[in-house]
């Protein structure tokens, strides 16, 4: 199985129970991979026979910036949901950090991994933030 990656896309957004985190937006740090088959791609040489990377960065930009969730948890369903129902792929792994969430430690965050499986019934509306 081929992957692609992104690694450590940085995006504010508001995420948190507390009062003073629905006020003020946080930074939060994404790490993807996501499966593709890329042989046609290679052989094509051509971006649409593959995930388009600026593309999803650019989509993930926008849904989370937008997003107000309380947690991290709920966040990081809906970026995995996003990724496999609108970009079409079997597998994602999503990791997400909220930096300097926990005192004394660097971050703390989430990693799932999803299959299009998990989606099966899903609507694109379950997405929205």
């Amino acid at each position: 199985m081929d992957k692609i990656f992104l690694s450590a896309l940085n995006v504010e957004c508001i995420v948190g129970i507390w009062e003073w985190e629905r006020r003020v937006k946080q930074n939060v740090v994404i790490d993807v991979e996501l499966a593709a088959d890329i042989r046609r791609a290679a052989a094509a040489d051509h971006i649409d026979h593959t995930v388009d990377y600026k593309r999803l960065a650019k989509r993930l930009l926008t849904f989370v910036g937008e997003s107000q969730y309380q947690l991290v948890e709920t966040l990081t369903e809906r970026i995995a949901h996003l990724i496999v129902t609108e970009f079409h792929v079997p597998w994602v792994k999503v990791r997400l950090n909220k930096q300097g969430a926990i005192r004394g430690a660097r971050d703390v965050g989430i990693e799932i991994e999803r299959h299009a499986s998990d989606y099966a019934d899903a609507t694109p509306t379950q997405v929205s933030g």
